[in-house]
């Protein structure tokens, strides 16, 4: 049996792998930070649009109401 079979490998210490990991886990944050910010301003903006549509249709409604009274 050679003696390479009967040893256990140790675990290679790689520094490159382990800043790969560390890079990946932050992009992975900045990822997720992102699309937490893009979802509140989309939620903002909804919003203000519903808010807007909401005002013009009663603006509308009120104009036809007040143009059949003449």
């Amino acid at each position: 049996m050679p003696r390479s079979a009967a040893v256990p490998k140790r675990p290679v210490h790689n520094p490159g792998k382990e800043e790969r990991s560390r890079d990946a886990a932050r992009a992975v944050q900045d990822y997720q930070t992102a699309k937490r910010v893009i979802d509140a301003k989309t939620a903002r903006l909804r919003a203000l649009r519903l808010t807007k549509e909401a005002a013009d249709a009663l603006e509308q409604k009120s104009l036809k109401a007040a143009k059949g009274h003449h």
